[in-house]
């Protein structure tokens, strides 16, 4: 029931932290209940600081099938639904040198029948779609201003663009 309520305050705007990897897989798991085919999401954020656990509740509450791992080296991969829903198309794009080998992985062909999930997204992957969510995940750096090791917090926000996400009803 947490995560129902930090996903409802992070699309209205709110920042929300997650104390944990556990939380972070828990908050995904939520988001993916509610996300359907043609949703656009982009992962931002500090290096370790949870998009692939993120990503990894997402496919469960998707229900579709894993094991769910950064695609780092395959650049994407397709994780099949499990029932009805939608497949989930799971990209990191870390890699990727610009747009053009972004669009070189055709990923607008499917894009309205599955959920496609982009690690590494920001100043690539906006032009997929207009309504897109955009989530940014920092974690708590130490007194040098270097990220923390092992199971630390990490805060998340949401940028929502387009009609989709600045809608209440989800």
């Amino acid at each position: 029931m947490r995560e129902r309520a930090a996903l409802a305050a992070l699309l209205a705007g709110e920042q929300v932290e997650l104390a944990t990897a556990g939380e972070t897989h828990a908050f995904g798991a939520a988001l993916g209940r509610v996300l359907r085919a043609g949703d656009l999401v982009l992962l931002t954020g500090d290096l370790a600081a949870g998009k692939t656990t993120l990503t990894q509740g997402i496919g469960e509450g998707l229900g579709v099938r894993g094991p769910i791992t950064s695609p780092t080296f395959v650049i994407a991969r397709v994780h099949p639904s499990l029932g009805n829903g939608p497949d989930l198309v799971h990209v990191d794009a870390y890699r990727l040198g610009g747009l053009a080998e972004l669009d070189d992985l055709d990923l607008d062909t499917d894009l309205e029948e599955v959920v496609t999930v982009v690690e590494w997204g920001h100043g690539l992957a906006e032009e997929l779609a207009e309504d897109r969510l955009e989530l940014v995940l920092s974690r708590q750096p130490d007194r040098d201003g270097h990220p923390l090791e092992g199971d630390q917090p990490r805060t998340i926000q949401a940028l929502a663009h387009g009609s989709r996400w600045r809608s209440t009803e989800q």
